[in-house]
C-alpha cells in the first residue's frame, strides 16, 4: 500500500504543475484529444472536485477506444482514475457511488497490466466502499478470473456478513458460483 501511495503522490505531484484550464468543465464538452485533458481536469480539481464529475470525464474518455487493444488509452486511462483516487478523499466520499465506481474500474483496469497492483487496488475499493455489493463482486469476479475460487467464496461471504447492498446482488453472484459459472453477474444482472 506505501508504495501505490507513493506513485499516486508522484502522479499527484506531476500532474498538479500542469496550468493549462482551458477547457470547460462540463461532460458533454470534453475534448476530442484523449493524450491531453489536462485542462478538463484542472478544471475539475480547481472547481466541483466531486466523484460524479470525475466519473463522467473517466467514462467518456474511456469511450475512445478499447483499454484492452490500445495499450496508450489504458496507460492514459489509469493515469487519470489514479488522478481521481488522488484527487477524492476517501474519508469524504466513502459513501457515494461514483466514488466507488471509480475504484473499482480503476483496479479493473490495473488488472490488465498488473494482478497484483490490482488486487491492491480492489482491497482499497473495498475497505473504503464496504457498503456496496458491487465493489465486493468486482473483487470477487477479479479473484475468480485468476483461479481463486476460495478467496472469491470468502469475498462474497463476507459482503454478506457486512451487509453490502443490495443484497440480492451478493446473492445471485454467489448462486452463480455456486453453479461454476466464470461471470457472477451477467450484464442482465449488472
Amino acid at each position: 500500500i506505501a508504495s501505490i501511495m507513493n506513485r499516486v503522490r508522484n502522479l499527484k505531484n506531476k500532474y498538479r504543475n500542469e496550468d493549462n484550464i482551458t477547457d470547460e468543465l462540463n461532460c458533454t464538452k470534453i475534448s476530442a484529444d484523449t493524450t491531453d485533458n489536462s485542462g478538463t481536469v484542472n478544471q475539475i480539481m480547481m472547481t466541483t472536485n466531486t466523484p460524479e464529475d470525475w466519473l463522467c470525464f473517466l467514462l467518456r474518455l474511456e469511450k475512445k477506444g478499447v483499454p484492452q487493444m490500445d495499450v496508450g488509452l489504458l496507460n492514459r486511462l489509469i493515469g487519470r482514475y489514479s488522478q481521481a483516487v488522488t484527487a477524492l478523499p476517501a474519508e469524504k466520499y466513502s459513501q457515494d457511488e461514483s466514488y466507488a465506481r471509480i475504484l473499482v474500474r480503476f483496479a479493473e483496469l490495473k488488472a490488465l497490466q498488473d494482478p497484483e497492483e490490482a488486487r491492491d487496488q480492489f482491497h482499497l475499493a473495498r475497505l473504503n466502499c464496504k457498503k456496496f455489493a458491487f465493489v465486493h463482486v468486482a473483487f470477487a469476479q477479479f479473484e475468480l478470473l485468476q483461479e481463486n475460487e476460495k478467496k472469491c467464496k470468502q469475498i462474497l461471504q463476507k459482503a454478506v456478513e457486512c451487509s453490502a447492498v443490495p443484497l440480492e446482488v451478493l446473492e445471485t453472484a454467489l448462486q452463480n458460483f455456486h453453479l461454476k459459472k466464470k461471470q457472477l453477474l451477467s450484464d442482465e444482472e449488472k
